[in-house]
C-alpha cells in the first residue's frame, strides 16, 4: 500500500500563490515515486491547482464538501462542482469542521455518503480533544466517531475510503502524538473499521497520521505498519517543507 500524504491548505493561499506552489512542486516529483501526494486548497484556488498539476502525478483534493447535490445551500459547495474541477480526493469531518464550524456526527456522514456517491474519495478524519484524552476517553470517541460514520454502508462501497487519525490537541500546536500513541489510535482505528465492514475491506483502508507533523517527526509515523500517510497543515504551506517532508517520508519506509 503506497503512502497518501495530504497537504491541507485551510483558509491559506490566492490562486497567485497556489500556482507558484504547484511549480514548484511539480519539479520535485522525481523525489516522490511510490507516494500518493494531494493538495486541498480552498474552493477560491482549486482551479487554479487544477490547471497546474492536470496530467502530473499529483492529485487534488477538496476541504469540505456538502451532502446535497445542490440547492439552497448559501457558501456551500456539491459534489458534482467539485468533479467538474478535477477534484478526487475531499476531507469530511476536519476537526475544525467538528469543533470550530459545529458539525456532528449525522452531518459527517451525509458528507461521506455523498462523496462516495459522487464518486470522490473521502478523507475521514476522527480523533480526541485534549480533555477527552485526559479524561480517558480515547478509545470510545474514536469509536462512536466510525460507527456514525460508517456502520451500515455496504462495504463495496467504501474502497476509496481513507481515515486520517488527528488528535485535536495535536493539530496546530506543534505538539505531535507520540509514535506510540498513534500507534495505538490507528491500529484501534482499524480495528473498528473491521468490526464495522469486515477484516476484508479493513485491510485495504490507508490510515494516516495528522496533528503538527513534518520533516523531522514523519519517519517516526509512516515506519509503523499501522500507519499509511500524513494529513499535513502548517508544514504543507511552503512547497520546500512539504516536499521535504514528502522526501522523508519515503526514505523512512524505504529503509
Amino acid at each position: 500500500m503506497n503512502l497518501i500524504i495530504a497537504a491541507n491548505w485551510k483558509m491559506h493561499k490566492t490562486r497567485a500563490e497556489t500556482a507558484d506552489f504547484c511549480r514548484a512542486l511539480l519539479g520535485d516529483l522525481d523525489y516522490f515515486e511510490g507516494v500518493e501526494v494531494l493538495i486541498c486548497p480552498p474552493f477560491t484556488a482549486l482551479s487554479a491547482a487544477a490547471d497546474h498539476i492536470g496530467g502530473s502525478a499529483l492529485k487534488l483534493g477538496a476541504q469540505n464538501m456538502h451532502w446535497e447535490q445542490e440547492g439552497a445551500f448559501t457558501g456551500e459547495i456539491a459534489g458534482p462542482m467539485l468533479m467538474e474541477l478535477g477534484v478526487e480526493y475531499v476531507i469530511i469531518g476536519h476537526s475544525e469542521r467538528r469543533h470550530i464550524m459545529g458539525e456532528d456526527n449525522r452531518q459527517i456522514r451525509l458528507k461521506l455518503e455523498a462523496a462516495l456517491e459522487n464518486g470522490l474519495k473521502p478523507i475521514l478524519c476522527v480523533g480526541e480533544t485534549e480533555a477527552q484524552r485526559e479524561e480517558g476517553s480515547t478509545t470510545g470517541v474514536i469509536k462512536d466517531q466510525l460507527i456514525a460514520a460508517l456502520e451500515g454502508l455496504p462495504p463495496e462501497k467504501t474502497g476509496s475510503l481513507v481515515v486520517a487519525y488527528e488528535p485535536v490537541w495535536a493539530i496546530g500546536t506543534g505538539k505531535a502524538a507520540r509514535p506510540e500513541d498513534a500507534d495505538e489510535a490507528c491500529s484501534l482505528i482499524r480495528d473498528v473499521i473491521g468490526e464495522i465492514l469486515g477484516s476484508g475491506p479493513a485491510e485495504k483502508v490507508p490510515i494516516q497520521y495528522g496533528g503538527s507533523v513534518k520533516e523531522a517527526n514523519i519517519g517516526s509515523f509512516v515506519k509503523l505498519a499501522s500507519i499509511q500517510g500524513a494529513l499535513v497543515g502548517g508544514a504543507s504551506l511552503e512547497a520546500d517543507s512539504f516536499s521535504a517532508l514528502i522526501r522523508a517520508a519515503r526514505k523512512a519506509v524505504q529503509s
